[in-house]
């Protein structure tokens, strides 16, 4: 195993805001170095971003700015007194030492489970965009789109310009809350204008509050899905669901770091530093707010990180206008209670180790939930079912320990090096 520095001021993650917190530290006249675990730049919602728009913009700045990019990297472990963290790619393991730190790792999908979500060709909203944007062709191909939140819209016309047929757009959300998220969107012409092109767009989607699926039908692969809108239930025909409820920050490395959690995420001050000296965090990791509060938050990083609060000052008042609208879509599209009650007795709740329902629904307690189930403990390391367990039972996880994703043995080993002092 390896060890080196990697650069005045680190960054994981590759995604909006790690990219603009790279490019202002360079124009800082800062050495940047960049991790991400994706093939290329971007992240989830800039992955395959073509020659316009504002990844785009962003994208090129990055390219331009000379900060060095290591892709298909992992950190499995961090050291936050010893400012080190152990990486794994697919050929080594190794150990690197940064002056500091700016967290950009990112949210994950939240999922919920009902009967059937399982099911082939159930997927996440965003599993799904990024298979398409791998090569999987949806020409064609009936997609239903479900969950909640603006992104539905997006994903929904994105489908549709890869010629699929989105015969429904299904919000959990109900119409009040809908309207009053309009008005607050009044105040944000741009993106008022955004999302009614987006609804031209999919004219021939049926667009249906208080609308969520209860089953998913199918032998091998997904056949319909029962939808429910109030009274009213059906089967609705099609060959793949997309569906999504949200996001959960990505906290875990910041934890393992020591950094003070609150309740949307990894906690930071007015210039996105953590509780750890010399360590920032921006982005959806410090809580969801969409692609542009995460770009301003990075380049408050960004700018901090290279000690120019003056400039980082600057962007407070841009940063407060993205926080409001943030809170403005945290009210419209909360999920409703009814969610709480679908999964049925054997309804699988944690897939890597097929803990169904009636094991967990009792449970007073995470630790309760791995010791006599082996919840959460599988490949994703409770990803996946620990936000459903908070969500449907009020579990919140006790701690997190190293690695942060599975990891090769010699990458565990070098971690345990590390924490000896004896890594060369």
């Amino acid at each position: 195993m390896s060890r080196g520095f990697g650069a005045d001021i680190v960054v994981a993650g590759a995604g909006p805001a790690g990219i603009a917190a790279a490019v202002r530290a360079r124009e800082c006249g800062r050495s940047v170095l960049v991790l991400d675990d994706n093939p290329s730049a971007g992240g989830q919602i800039w992955r395959g971003e073509q020659s316009h728009g504002q990844g785009s913009f962003w994208l090129r700045r990055f390219a331009g700015c000379a900060a060095k990019l290591i892709t298909s990297a992992r950190i499995v472990d961090g050291d936050a007194q010893r400012r080190r963290l152990i990486l794994e790619t697919q050929d080594e393991a190794f150990a690197l030492e940064y002056g500091k730190l700016i967290l950009a790792i990112g949210a994950r999908e939240l999922f919920l489970p009902f009967p059937g979500w399982t099911t082939p060709n159930v997927m996440g909203i965003g599993g799904l965009q990024a298979l398409v944007k791998s090569g999987l062709r949806i020409s064609g191909k009936r997609i239903v789109v479900a969950g909640t939140g603006p992104l539905m819209l997006a994903a929904a016309d994105y489908f549709r310009r890869h010629n699929a047929v989105v015969p429904v757009i299904a919000e959990q959300a109900g119409w009040i809350r809908l309207a009053r998220f309009l008005l607050h969107l009044a105040k944000h012409p741009g993106k008022l204008c955004q999302a009614a092109v987006l609804r031209f767009g999919l004219r021939r989607s049926r667009y249906l509050a208080s609308c969520w699926v209860e089953a998913a039908n199918g032998n091998e692969k997904l056949e319909s899905v029962r939808l429910r809108q109030d009274a009213r239930v059906w089967d609705e025909d099609c060959d793949y669901l997309a569906t999504g409820y949200g996001f959960k920050p990505n906290s875990e490395l910041a934890e393992l770091m020591n950094c003070r959690i609150c309740n949307t995420g990894v906690d930071v001050d007015a210039f996105q530093r953590t509780s750890q000296e010399d360590i920032y965090a921006a982005g959806e990791c410090t809580g969801i707010g969409g692609a542009e509060l995460a770009i301003v938050e990075g380049e408050t990083a960004g700018y901090a990180a290279a000690e120019r609060n003056d400039l980082a000052e600057k962007l407070f008042r841009k940063r407060s206008k993205a926080r409001q609208f943030a809170a403005a879509l945290e009210r419209a599209f909360a999920p409703r209670e009814e969610l709480r009650r679908l999964p049925s007795a054997g309804t699988i709740v944690c897939r890597c180790e097929d803990v169904v329902w009636e094991r967990l629904e009792s449970m007073k307690s995470w630790r309760s939930a791995k010791l006599h189930t082996r919840c959460g403990m599988g490949p994703c390391q409770g990803r996946i079912c620990g936000p459903i367990l908070e969500f449907l039972l009020g579990l919140e996880p006790d701690s997190v320990r190293p690695p942060v994703f599975p990891a090769r043995l010699e990458s565990l080993v070098a971690a345990n090096e590390i924490e000896e002092g004896i890594c060369q």
